[in-house]
């Protein structure tokens, strides 16, 4: 049974999450590759020892370009800092190896350009790692909408608003600098849901705010809250928003959908559900249902057979390592690749200039 030697650069929050997934995804998915834990990278020697001794690796490199450099290390996952990512990613293409990247892809659309030459020069697999799009609902959700489900979509409204800023509290480095505000650090999510469910942005007009200017002291140089009008390219009018200060909002990544024929509503707070409007019901039965979901949706039942007893953050996690191994096995590129990940840069880029001008601006011109 073919194995390939992983190697992850970051060993906190998400750098635990991917050691996890891939410890385990081989056996819920019944891979044929079969992914091997090879080495691991933290910030500093000493963290790495931690990490590999803690995650189960092979071993702990002295630095990310030593994990890179690694024979072991076949394909490599980076969950390291968004300032670092563009460096690592092109250092394992320039060698061939496969690339999954944790989000946002770079610090902006220049980067994120350069990360798609780098992986179009060296025609491996490689993705962006969004993992709330891969729920079973959402794939369902995204099934029904190509398959013209709902007629034809009409509007979009969608948001991811949390509330772990809404007092003080928190590194001071999140509140500076533009990569690290709602826009580039929470919309990307949203503006990704949006990509998949809809297709390309055509244009957008957006308005940013900094609700708190100084925080303990320091200055805020970067946003707390955005909100986009946007048509797709598609036709459809849409409202996407995003707020790292919704009070009460613990998961807040949330879309509604509607057709000319049906509707859809989500929200992540209730992951193992979708809400489903159908014109074609009787009149006297009208109105949203709730679908819990089960093996008949999409990558439920290798966790589960049973219907309703639900998937969870971490599963997200073990479904995006499992279409990482089929992009490397397979051969072919599974979404979203880097140059989905543009895309996504390429509407904050278009939401940044829109907010400077007051007037409605284009992702395709970034």
């Amino acid at each position: 049974m073919p194995k390939i030697g992983i190697g992850i650069v970051g060993g906190g929050y998400m750098g635990k999450a991917h050691s996890a997934a891939f410890a385990a995804v081989g056996t819920v998915f019944e891979t044929t590759l079969k992914p091997r834990l090879a080495a691991i990278c933290g910030s500093s020697p000493q963290s790495s020892a931690r990490y590999a001794e803690a995650y189960g690796f092979d071993h702990a490199a002295s630095d990310w370009q030593a994990l890179v450099d690694d024979p072991a290390v076949e394909a490599v996952v980076i969950a390291s800092p968004q300032a670092t990512h563009r460096a690592i990613a092109e250092a394992a293409l320039s060698l061939g190896k496969p690339v999954l990247c944790e989000k946002p892809m770079g610090l902006d659309v220049a980067e994120a350009r350069a990360m798609v030459a780098a992986a179009d020069r060296a025609g491996v697999a490689n993705m962006v790692a969004y993992n709330y799009i891969r729920t079973p609902a959402s794939q369902f959700a995204r099934k029904l909408v190509a398959e013209g489900a709902l007629g034809d979509i009409v509007y979009f409204r969608g948001e991811h608003t949390e509330d772990f800023h809404c007092d003080s509290n928190g590194a001071a480095w999140r509140f500076q600098g533009d990569a690290n505000g709602c826009l580039g650090d929470l919309s990307p999510h949203i503006l990704n849901a949006a990509l998949a469910l809809m297709g390309p942005v055509e244009e957008v007009n957006a308005v940013i705010e900094t609700v708190h200017p100084e925080r303990d002291g320091i200055p805020v140089t970067n946003d707390d809250q955005v909100q986009m009008m946007v048509r797709f390219k598609g036709g459809a009018m849409g409202h996407l928003a995003a707020s790292r200060i919704a009070m009460g909002r613990k998961m807040g990544y949330a879309y509604e959908i509607t057709g000319t024929t049906g509707a859809i509503r989500f929200d992540q707070e209730d992951q193992n559900a979708l809400w489903l409007y159908e014109q074609r019901e009787d009149r006297a039965q009208r109105g949203f249902r709730k679908i819990l979901t089960g093996p008949a949706h999409p990558d439920y039942k290798p966790f589960c057979l049973g219907p309703g007893h639900g998937t969870g953050y971490q599963d997200q996690i073990i479904i995006e390592a499992h279409d990482f191994l089929t992009a490397i096995d397979g051969g072919a590129p599974v979404w979203p690749t880097f140059r989905d990940g543009l895309a996504v840069h390429q509407v904050i880029a278009a939401a940044r200039a829109s907010h400077s001008s007051r007037n409605w601006a284009r992702p395709a011109d970034f």
